[in-house]
């Protein structure tokens, strides 16, 4: 599998507000972890180009991650800047 409950922790645990434990709640957490499938989906459609039900299930991760990052948007807008700069989401 190409995400493992080690890799997932370490996602959390490096991009989540709770520093005393793993946040897996937190808006930016949830981005990451978005960003991070959404590049593996986004390699793997390159060399598998006819794969449609990846591609879809790509379409709903960067929509899901569109209204998290909306809601953040409109909730905190420095935490907003501070992930798409620590993300690189954003030119």
């Amino acid at each position: 599998m190409y995400l493992s409950p080690e890799k997932k922790q370490e996602i959390f645990e490096e991009k989540g507000k709770a520093k005393s434990k793993i946040d897996t709640g937190s808006a930016e957490s949830q981005i990451a972890l978005f960003t991070y499938r959404i590049n593996h989906l986004t390699e793997h459609l390159k060399v598998n180009k006819k794969d449609h039900s990846s591609r879809l299930g790509l379409l709903k991760l960067v929509g899901k991650r569109r209204r998290l990052l909306n809601y953040l948007t409109a909730k905190d807008i420095n935490r907003y800047r501070a992930i798409i700069a620590e993300l690189g989401i954003r030119k």
